[in-house]
C-alpha cells in the first residue's frame, strides 16, 4: 500500500489537490465513484509514485468520521477487499483455493476496520462463512442490500 515518495511534503494537500483536480469535493465523492477498486488503485489513480493507499484510507476513515457514516465505510472496504479477492464473486464452494481468498478478503477487512467496529466485523465475517451469500455474489458498493442487513447503519 506504499508508494514511492508518499510521505514527501504536504501529502494531504497533494491528496486533495488531485482529488480537486479530477472533479471531486472529496476523497470520498471520489472514491464513491470507483467503488470496487483497491485502496492502491485509487491510490495510484491520484499519484503513481507519490500517495499509498493506507493515505488514501485514513482519508477516507477521516472523512467518514466527519459525516457520521463509519458504518458505511466499513462496508465499502469490505466491498473494496472483497472485488480484490474474489473478483467474480463469491465461491460456489469453499475449497482450499476459495477458503484463501475468502480469508484474505475478510481477514484483510477486519485488519483495516476501526477498533471500535472490529467486533461487529467478525460477526459479519461469522454470518458470512456460516450462511454463505449466493454463488457469484459480488457487493458493487457499501449500499448491498445483505451488507446493510450485516451491518445497517448507525443508529438504526
Amino acid at each position: 500500500m506504499s508508494g514511492g515518495r508518499s510521505w514527501d511534503g504536504h501529502w494531504r494537500v497533494r491528496l486533495y489537490g488531485r482529488v480537486r483536480e479530477r472533479g471531486y469535493t472529496s476523497l470520498t465523492a471520489f472514491a464513491e465513484a470507483r467503488p470496487t477498486a483497491s485502496l492502491v488503485a485509487l491510490a495510484k489513480e491520484l499519484g503513481e509514485d507519490d500517495v499509498a493507499g493506507v493515505q488514501v484510507l485514513g482519508e477516507l476513515l477521516a472523512e467518514a468520521e466527519q459525516r457520521q457514516q463509519v458504518t458505511r465505510f466499513v462496508r465499502g472496504v469490505l466491498v473494496r477487499m472483497l472485488s480484490q479477492s474474489l473478483p467474480d464473486g463469491w465461491p460456489t464452494e469453499l475449497d482450499d483455493t476459495n477458503r484463501f481468498k475468502v480469508a484474505k478478503a475478510l481477514g484483510s477487512w477486519i485488519a483495516y476496520t476501526p477498533e471500535i467496529h472490529k467486533e461487529r466485523a467478525k460477526q459479519v465475517r461469522t454470518a458470512l462463512l456460516a450462511t454463505p451469500p449466493p454463488s457469484c455474489w459480488r457487493p458493487l458498493g457499501p449500499d448491498n442490500e445483505l451488507l446493510r442487513t450485516l451491518m445497517p447503519d448507525e443508529g438504526v
